[in-house]
């Protein structure tokens, strides 16, 4: 009697128990962590080890430039933020959509009048990559009129971008038709002498003071000696001009030596139409961009080889190039009614950036923002296609160069010439670089050395990374 009673309990339970099995959410199966290949003890313990490298993140990627993977790695799976890394991925973009030549404007001709738009070049009138080809265009064009048309843009600032650069040389706005590259140059020299009688003097009462030109000249008149109560506490000691946040109104600080600073000026259609009116001398007007279908040819002026932006942008690492670099790109997929940074991104990740080991987050194209993510092996992939796609002797003329040009140009001698050749990103607490070095036993490597959050000075920062990169050097 006991014995099916027994029976029936066991079978009870053991429904139940199938059941509650059939129930639980089935767990998604582990994938295996990706990894580097052969670990190199010596340079694991080299990183571990170092009093420089220890309170911050580290990631390291290495690979032979002949190769199709990464053969080491140190924390090569984790994001950073790449800061003026990101101008490679900007590269690889352009070199895939560009072709040989920039493209400076789009225009077609009616009657009397020839209508153009912008295409985001940011070479005519710049004061370093310098192209007179729209302006040569524009002066001798036949037609009466020149009539300028807007066209969609992104923002001057991209996101997430610093506020308060807005007055650095180097967050320039970004618009579809820069002149100048955006900014106004000034040229400081020491103030001459007053002379009596062979003696140098100065006048009672007034301190000799640095001139100063200004480029274009059109902004002179903007500008002024900065009021005492502008050398506010923390003001940057290397600073020479002050803007309004808001309006073209620049104020020079009290200074007897000689400098060169450029300063960014807001833009706006109407100021770029005065700008490039003065430099022409021909009236140009606002119109809107309306090409008739199958009447009005609309064609493209070709500008500047496109390496003699890539060497600029990439050597000294120029965020405003960077920037119009995409803004150009963007004129070749899609529809032609505006200039999308976005529109590009979307287009490289899907079209030309499949293949990298992880996911990018990528926002801008000069990495000044910090929404910007990458891994190092990420990044170290793409040192290898551009390796693959371009000859050697050619994308390393493009690049900084240890002990050469460039960012990297007071670092890495050496006497028997340039092992280094790549692209720094700084930003506040974050240092990296990447790139190709050649190996004592003659091999080129692909290297990505990313820091981020770093505390240390920086002078020390960058001291620890070429001494862990000229190990590499030595042993490989």
């Amino acid at each position: 009697m006991l014995r099916p009673l027994y029976f029936l309990l066991l079978l009870t339970i053991g429904t139940t128990q199938l059941s509650a099995c059939a129930q639980a959410p089935e767990k998604p199966p582990v994938a295996a962590p990706p990894t580097a290949g052969p670990r190199l003890p010596w340079l694991d313990s080299l990183l571990a080890a170092s009093p420089v490298l220890a309170q911050h993140q580290v990631g390291l990627s290495l690979a032979y430039a002949d190769s199709a993977r990464p053969f080491y790695g140190y924390q090569e799976t984790k994001y950073f933020t790449p800061a003026s890394n990101m101008k490679l991925f900007s590269f690889y973009t352009g070199l895939h959509l560009l072709g040989d030549s920039l493209p400076s404007l789009r225009y077609f001709s009616r009657n009397d009048t020839l209508f153009f738009q912008g295409t985001g070049d940011p070479t005519l009138l710049h004061g370093d990559v310098p192209s007179r080809r729209a302006y040569n265009f524009l002066l001798h064009r036949p037609e009466k009129s020149l009539a300028y048309c807007a066209i969609a843009c992104v923002t001057p600032f991209g996101p997430s971008w610093t506020w308060d650069d807005y007055g650095y040389y180097f967050q320039p706005e970004r618009t579809a038709f820069p002149i100048y590259g955006n900014t106004v140059r000034f040229y400081a020299t020491p103030p001459a002498p007053v002379r009596n009688g062979g003696v140098a003097a100065v006048r009672p009462g007034l301190a000799p003071q640095s001139r100063v030109r200004v480029l274009p000249r059109f902004f002179a008149p903007l500008v002024g000696p900065a009021a005492p109560d502008m050398l506010t506490p923390g003001l940057d000691k290397d600073t020479h001009v002050i803007r309004a946040l808001h309006e073209n109104r620049f104020y020079v600080l009290p200074t007897t030596k000689k400098w060169v600073d450029e300063t960014p000026f807001v833009t706006s259609s109407g100021l770029m139409l005065r700008l490039l009116g003065d430099t022409l001398r021909r009236a140009t007007t606002g119109a809107v961009w309306r090409p008739r279908p199958g009447l009005d040819s609309i064609r493209t002026l070709n500008g500047l080889r496109v390496d003699s932006l890539y060497r600029r942008m990439l050597r000294v690492s120029d965020n405003f190039l960077a920037e119009q670099l995409l803004l150009m790109c963007s004129t070749k997929i899609g529809r032609h009614d505006s200039l999308s940074t976005g529109r590009v991104i979307r287009f490289a990740r899907k079209n030309l950036l499949a293949g990298l080991p992880d996911p990018i987050f990528w926002v801008d194209g000069s990495g000044l923002s910090r929404l910007n993510l990458i891994t190092p092996r990420t990044l170290t992939a793409l040192l290898l296609k551009l390796h693959q796609e371009l000859p050697e002797r050619r994308l390393l003329s493009l690049l900084a160069a240890g002990g050469g040009q460039g960012t990297l140009r007071k670092r890495y001698h050496d006497a028997t010439g340039p092992w280094v050749w790549g692209k720094t990103g700084t930003l506040s607490n974050n240092l990296n670089v990447c790139g190709y070095l050649r190996t004592k036993s003659g091999r080129l490597v692909a290297f990505t050395f990313m820091n981020n959050n770093h505390v240390v000075d920086s002078g020390d920062m960058r001291n620890e990374v070429e001494r862990v990169l000229r190990q590499v050097r030595e042993r490989l």
